[in-house]
């Protein structure tokens, strides 16, 4: 098959996603006032557009006798595609959910042996959007591979433009393949928690990530996301605040906006889990900083790389469409510190810059050679260095 079309995914995705927040009391009232809300909060207007629905939205007894999946009469009593025109309406994209085995994560009907007649019927309904799961599939990468191919060779086939969002966790390498199934983002961690570290979860049977940990994974796979395909560092957690399925205690505001930086300069797909129908102010500010999400959208599309590690304080660059320089200065630590970032960290001549802290949205300095400033724990500073 063909490679992604790199028009789709031109920048990373960005969204909102039903269950970190929502889980399987997902239905049609919470999707449409999601919908409504992405529109009168501004989220639209920031380029968040596609609207997915996850797991368990179908009948969990099975496919009807024509072995077509049916949705839950409880849940969605209009159906998908009377849903997928009212998020049409709006200006919205509509995404949806199944799995590459017999059942879901949520042991749901999958789509394996089905893939064509779901494609074809999700075509029909006007879904735009496929986050492809891999509970309860084989686990070797072989069978990953043909599994993923299956379903992006069907949704190739409706003559519908998806956006196929590959969940398979990482585990089977999917950055090496991910663009080759058709594949516009691909999964490249276990679900992250509400939580600065991980966590066990489910009566200790799997970790939940934290962010600390996540930041080493945009790190290892920096090379492989571009346009058309993205390295995806999981759903935000940002609004979340030890709420939702994937509680871990929550997140103070500099972790999540630490969180934020973050997956922005990595150029992750930006799905929101909170519910966005009852976002406090400052969750907002995090989600919707101008400034922010453009280093994220920039069409370079170069993901961050760590440049400079001092103990536990740490550089990371990421160069942007026009010429200027995306900076984060991180301390994981304990403790505040002083962080020293130098002209040629960052791969500049030492001519004078002009540095602008992108979530103050104000210019701080001017340097030649180099620039100290302190960094709380568990803080980023996000920097924008222009040449003068």
């Amino acid at each position: 098959m063909t490679s992604a079309s790199k028009s789709l995914a031109a920048t990373p995705p960005m969204g909102w996603n039903s269950w970190n927040q929502f889980g399987w009391n997902v239905n049609e009232a919470v999707v449409r006032e999601t919908a409504d809300a992405m529109i009168s909060s501004g989220l639209k207007d920031c380029g968040y557009e596609y609207v997915v629905i996850d797991d368990c939205w179908s009948k969990k007894d099975g496919r009807d006798s024509n072995g077509y999946l049916v949705p839950d009469p409880d849940k969605f009593p209009n159906g998908i595609k009377a849903l997928a025109d009212y998020v049409h309406n709006l200006g919205l994209k509509i995404g949806i959910y199944s799995d590459a085995a017999d059942l879901t994560c949520g042991s749901y009907p999958g789509s394996y042996g089905f893939e064509e007649q779901d494609a074809q019927m999700w075509a029909s309904w006007g879904i735009d959007f496929l986050k492809y799961d891999y509970c309860n599939a084989p686990e070797d990468q072989a069978s990953a591979i043909e599994r993923y191919s299956r379903m992006g060779e069907a949704l190739r086939k409706t003559g519908r433009e998806f956006l196929f969002s590959l969940c398979e966790w990482g585990g089977r390498s999917p950055h090496l393949w991910g663009r080759e199934v058709g594949g516009h983002m691909w999964r490249v961690s276990g679900d992250v928690f509400d939580s600065w570290v991980n966590i066990w979860v489910a009566d200790h049977t799997y970790y939940g990530i934290g962010i600390d940990v996540s930041l080493d994974l945009a790190a290892e796979l920096a090379e492989y996301g571009g346009p058309g395909g993205w390295n995806d560092l999981d759903m935000l957690i940002v609004g979340l605040k030890g709420k939702g399925l994937v509680s871990g205690g929550g997140l103070s505001f500099v972790e999540y906006q630490t969180h934020m930086s973050m997956w922005c300069m990595a150029c992750s797909p930006l799905m929101i889990g909170c519910d966005v129908r009852a976002m406090e102010k400052e969750t907002a500010a995090l989600l919707m900083n101008p400034e922010v999400l453009a280093v994220n959208q920039d069409a370079l599309g170069e993901p961050v790389r760590r440049v400079k590690q001092m103990d536990r304080c740490e550089i990371w660059k990421k160069p942007l469409a026009d010429s200027s320089v995306a900076v984060a200065l991180v301390n994981r630590g304990a403790s505040g510190s002083d962080v020293t970032v130098k002209a040629s960290d960052i791969g500049l001549l030492d001519a004078p810059k002009l540095v602008r802290n992108l979530w103050a949205q104000e210019d701080i300095a001017d340097f030649k050679v180099e620039l100290t400033r302190r960094v709380q724990p568990h803080e980023t500073l996000l920097l924008k260095v222009d040449k003068h």
